[in-house]
């Protein structure tokens, strides 16, 4: 499909993406989702160290730099900084997303949904060219002065994602300026912009989820997640 090809194009290319094995971040996330939790510092500054293979991601340095958090598809565990596990959670669910935010005041599900979110960041667009993703191209989004072209994309149910369904833009140049899906019962759009190449792999270092009106237009406030990445290393 040309609009994916491009995307993974200006992303660094699918030869050099799958020439790599690891990722390493050092990033804060934040937003009205984990503050009304009662996790407003949970995530600020940490890092983030997962596989571009497999769905994994270790996070050091949450709850104030005191704990450490695992996210494995089949397990979520909450540890101290010299490896002991203080928590688990054996063959985890993204369930909890339909009860409501309020869940993410336990932090095995906080460690969870941030492990789905920023592998799932991390490895778009590389990830849509999965074959087991069904793609497909939609009608152009005007977007203020700009045009973005659009995929809508089906995951499947092995993979694990916030939403089996999503709806991905690229502008002019094919880098992902915002992915929309369903979050917690809401329409959400998770904007992206300030890409910097690490490593000859393009990501975005800044990202923002808000709530979505029926026309697809964003609500400004409130910032339901807040994500800055400050350096990023792929190896």
């Amino acid at each position: 499909m040309a609009l994916l090809d491009d995307a993974i194009d200006a992303s660094g290319g699918l030869a050099r993406w799958n020439s790599l094995n690891r990722f390493t971040l050092h990033l804060s996330v934040g937003g009205t989702l984990f503050s009304s939790a009662g996790h407003a510092r949970e995530f600020k500054d940490v890092t983030a160290e997962g596989s571009t293979r497999t769905q994994s991601v270790r996070f050091t340095g949450i709850t104030g730099g005191e704990q450490s958090g695992s996210f494995q598809p089949d397990t979520i565990t909450i540890e101290s900084l010299d490896g002991e596990v203080l928590r688990s959670w054996r063959n985890p669910n993204l369930g909890f997303l339909e009860v409501g935010a309020h869940t993410l005041a336990d932090e095995l599900h906080l460690v969870f949904f941030c492990g789905v979110a920023i592998w799932s960041y991390l490895t778009s667009p590389f990830l849509l060219a999965h074959p087991d993703v069904v793609v497909e191209e939609l009608s152009p989004w005007r977007e203020n002065a700009e045009t973005w072209r659009r995929l809508r994309a089906q995951f499947p149910p092995h993979l694990i994602t916030l939403a089996p369904e999503q709806i991905f833009f690229f502008d002019e140049n094919a880098l992902q300026r915002r992915t929309d899906h369903d979050l917690f019962g809401m329409k959400v759009a998770h904007s992206s912009w300030a890409h910097d190449s690490f490593g000859g792999i393009v990501v975005p270092t800044l990202r923002r989820a808000q709530t979505l009106r029926p026309d697809g237009t964003v609500i400004a406030k409130p910032v339901l997640i807040d994500v800055e990445i400050f350096d990023a290393v792929f190896e």
